[in-house]
């Protein structure tokens, strides 16, 4: 990994912490409640999270739109671009941050027609970031993948390994807004009895009827209060998932479905060619999912330790050999996110919370800093 890019993986760690935080957060089905809606024949918790594993959705498109109200601070309006790849680095998790403020909305197609049961083929997919008065575009057709930014006139351009049938993923290079299916499969990834799980009122997403899943945290001391994810009642497809934190009335986070067609998209909005004047860089594409290639194995001291379990559980980052923490505690981005604790440096949100300690050690979880610093420090 890139030196810069490890310098601000504390920074970059948030939105991805937030925006996938139940891939620590394990979902019961053993405390549950159904309630009748007042349209839709009654089901129970167990039948409507069997209708999402059951959904056969392959292609659809969509308008997407993500709102944020995590109490974040202010970003920075200055200092946070420079010159060189450390310049860029900042810059890039500036964005990655502002995807988690205010609201966007991406049109998103997808069409996986062409995979079959075992997982052989490739997903056709694009997303547009519908940016003010700009646009920026991730395209993956199965042998290519585009990320454009309109504003910066630029591209990058991956061609997809050739001796594979199941395509390497390249990764996100454009910060967009998470499906709500996306979302709700994290949050339904593990199941152990740490969740009340209940079904509310029926509820209308994009013109769809659809059953409104509610998943309670049973622990006291995690930040999050409730989540909720609209199932649509015909497929069995995630509509729209909203979280609350813990006393607030308010959503603090939710991505949910504007509009939707289960039409397949058009072949011609999975090709792409650079504007006039894009500059266009080449990207080599990651080996992973290439069978002749056997992924490096990290070591015990690299890698990601989970402390605790269910919404109360704690994810731990070891220090890199590369991270240069005077460089990142003197960025103004850093100090205009974070507040200075004993230990190190605090970034709070209403659902996460990760603490950098001064020996370069991150550590978020869905718990008040306290328990952050508490768990650094038995270390």
């Amino acid at each position: 990994m890139n030196r810069n890019v490890k310098r601000w993986m504390p920074a970059l760690a948030v939105p991805v912490l937030i925006a996938g935080v139940a891939i620590a957060v394990p979902i019961s089905a053993d405390a549950v409640a159904a309630n009748a809606t007042a349209n839709l024949p009654s089901k129970t918790p167990q039948e409507v999270i069997a209708m999402i594993g059951n959904s056969s959705i392959t292609a659809f498109s969509g308008t997407v739109t993500q709102s944020s109200n995590l109490g974040l601070p202010e970003l920075p309006t200055s200092g946070t671009a420079g010159s060189g790849s450390s310049g860029s680095s900042t810059a890039d998790a500036a964005s990655a941050l502002e995807l988690l403020t205010g609201s966007h909305t991406a049109r998103v197609y997808v069409d996986a027609s062409g995979v079959d049961a075992s997982g052989t083929g490739h997903t056709q997919a694009r997303i547009q970031v519908l940016d003010q008065l700009a646009e920026r575009d991730v395209i993956s057709n199965g042998t290519d993948v585009w990320a454009y930014d309109s504003s910066k006139q630029t591209a990058v351009h991956t061609t997809l390994p050739a001796n594979t049938d199941k395509a390497a993923d390249p990764g996100n290079p454009v910060a967009a807004p998470q499906t709500p299916n996306q979302l709700a499969q994290k949050f339904l990834a593990a199941v152990d009895p740490s969740t009340n799980v209940s079904v509310g009122g029926d509820v209308t997403v994009a013109g769809r009827s659809a059953y409104d899943l509610i998943l309670s945290p049973q622990a006291t001391d995690t930040l999050v209060g409730t989540v909720s994810i609209a199932v649509d009642s015909a497929t069995g497809m995630p509509l729209q998932v909203q979280v609350t934190a813990r006393g607030a009335s308010d959503t603090a986070f939710s991505t949910a479905f504007t509009s939707l067609s289960l039409d397949t998209p058009s072949a011609d909005l999975f090709t792409f060619t650079p504007p006039a004047g894009t500059t266009v860089t080449e990207k080599t594409a990651p080996t992973r999912g290439i069978e002749s290639e056997t992924p490096p194995t990290p070591s015990d001291s690299s890698k990601p330790t989970v402390i605790g379990t269910g919404w109360s559980s704690i994810v731990e980052l070891p220090a890199s050999n590369s991270t240069d923490l005077s460089a990142l505690t003197s960025s103004p981005l850093f100090a205009g996110l974070t507040t200075p604790v004993d230990g190190g440096h605090v970034l709070q949100s209403t659902l996460v919370t990760v603490f950098i300690t001064s020996d370069g050690r991150v550590l978020a979880g869905s718990v008040p800093a306290a328990q952050l610093q508490a768990a650094a420090a038995a270390k």
